[in-house]
């Protein structure tokens, strides 16, 4: 079985999606060899009652207790920021990423999902009310005690990553190898200032490919990769910033690609992610085991050279 370059969204696990269908599907994704497992400490506060998060990793962590020795066959990353202050705050006022946020969510991740360390943790997007310092030194820490292995940001300005590594170095610290934001084949339009494309909720640009193509040690995940169903469902339609003559053309090369290969659009959206140079590590949520089974055909699919050539030159 060859490796399998996507992680499972946990977003919604223990809230809208019960903790059956849940266990179901984190047994389907891993018996079909896959490892990492996304979540974080603030998910899913927007749908949970309490106006707080947390429930997804008390669902993995009963989900690792009742399944002895799964937790050596996956890789967990979470992510600290954006819980928030009360209910309702978010997002003017979250716990954002001080030495304080920082030590009492590791301890709590940990705690909820009855493990010793997370595999990756993420800042979950920048808190430019804390020195960068500060939260360099504290992923640091974290980092060198072994209760963390990678260092990721989320939703970063290129510059503030490049200056969040400058100073891990100058610390002597484990600095960011992984980049988490969103991306998909299509392309917003330059310049949308929004939820979908935004420097504080970042989008993958041209620049982070060649960023990540020129230093291999940093690794992009894409959350969103399938546009919520979009690209399946006609009651979910595309957002306003995807209004433009490029997705027109995008479209009709992906649905071309689809119907060459025999496959959905969103398969042929994850292999022209996992496929490309840099590569992308897609996460993607999913509800139903039919879905995780066409994420999984994706995610190992391989583009023909002239089918992935077609995708790239439609703009």
């Amino acid at each position: 079985m060859t490796d399998l370059k996507m992680a499972l969204g946990a977003m919604l696990f223990g809230t809208t999606i019960d903790e059956r269908t849940s266990f179901a599907l984190l047994d389907q994704y891993v018996d079909a060899g896959g490892q990492w497992i996304d979540t974080a400490d603030c998910y899913a506060f927007w749908v949970d009652p309490s106006g707080r998060g947390g429930k997804s990793e008390e669902l993995l962590g009963r989900w690792f207790a009742q399944r002895p020795g799964v937790r050596d066959r996956v890789k967990v990353a979470t992510k600290v920021g954006c819980e928030p202050l009360w209910p309702g705050s978010f997002p003017e006022h979250s716990k954002g990423l001080s030495t304080k946020a920082i030590d009492e969510a590791v301890e709590t991740s940990l705690r909820r999902m009855g493990i010793d360390h997370v595999d990756l943790y993420l800042a979950h997007r920048d808190d430019l009310q804390t020195p960068l310092e500060e939260t360099v030194a504290a992923f640091g820490k974290h980092a060198a005690a072994g209760t963390i292995g990678r260092v990721g940001l989320s939703n970063y300005a290129l510059w503030r990553v490049e200056r969040a590594r400058g100073i891990a170095e100058r610390l002597g610290v484990t600095g960011p190898t992984a980049l988490q934001l969103r991306y998909s084949y299509l392309q917003p339009r330059p310049f949308v200032r929004n939820h979908i494309h935004d420097h504080r909720f970042g989008w993958i640009t041209d620049e982070f490919l060649d960023y990540a193509d020129q230093n291999p040690s940093q690794e992009l995940f894409a959350y969103t990769p399938l546009m919520s169903g979009s690209y399946e469902r006609p009651d979910r339609p595309f957002d306003e910033a995807f209004d433009h003559p490029g997705t027109t053309r995008r479209l009709a090369a992906l649905t071309q690609a689809a119907t060459t290969l025999g496959v959905t659009r969103s398969e042929a959206v994850l292999a022209w992610l996992t496929g490309g140079s840099p590569a992308v590590t897609p996460v993607v949520g999913v509800s139903t085991p039919d879905q995780l089974t066409h994420a999984l055909s994706g995610a190992r699919l391989t583009l023909p050279t002239d089918v992935r050539a077609a995708l790239d030159e439609a703009w």
